[in-house]
């Protein structure tokens, strides 16, 4: 039995001496430990607060970018509703220039006004549809040299200054507008 207690006294006093050799190392690197642990906690609150301003600075950021996004949509809405305001302008004024032509030309067979006017429609569509302002405004003095022509064939017949019963300025211009075109 005293080996049984030598043996176990042994046993604990190992036990004690890696206990107390615990002890004696964290007594002596207490002070390390300490300030190991408030480093940790100043970084860990120093990153809390750095994540803080940065979600602050990202949510500025957000409610900026909406603001302007919805500033450019309303301005792309009513950019579009002015289009199409203005494209309903020129539909109406298509009309007009139909039945000028009509009133004008009472002896031509109405079909030559739908094509004036089929015409003069063509011109808007491309004119509207173009995606560069240069193709646009191509389109556009077409049309604007095509209807003064209109107007002008219109007002020469009114006034019974052309000999002609027919548009004929207007149809070389559709004539030579649509081989340009091919």
């Amino acid at each position: 039995m005293t080996m049984i207690k030598r043996w176990a006294f042994r046993l604990v006093s190992f036990f004690y001496s890696l206990k107390d050799g615990s002890l004696q190392w964290q007594v002596a690197n207490q002070e390390q430990v300490l300030k190991l642990i408030h480093e940790r906690a100043l970084a860990e609150k120093a990153l809390e607060v750095a994540l803080k301003n940065k979600s602050v600075l990202l949510a500025h950021e957000i409610s900026l970018l909406e603001t302007k996004h919805e500033t450019e949509l309303v301005i792309l809405k009513t950019k579009c509703k002015q289009d199409i305001k203005d494209y309903k302008q020129y539909l109406i004024s298509l009309d007009q220039l139909k039945q000028s032509i009509q009133l004008s030309y009472d002896h031509l067979p109405i079909a030559v006004a739908y094509t004036i006017h089929h015409h003069a429609k063509q011109l808007l569509n491309k004119m509207w549809e173009a995606d560069d302002i240069e193709t646009k405004m191509h389109f556009e003095m077409q049309l604007l040299q095509f209807m003064t022509t209109v107007h002008e064939d219109a007002r020469l017949n009114l006034e019974e200054t052309s000999e002609q019963n027919m548009p004929q300025r207007t149809l070389n211009l559709i004539q030579s507008l649509t081989v340009n075109d091919h």
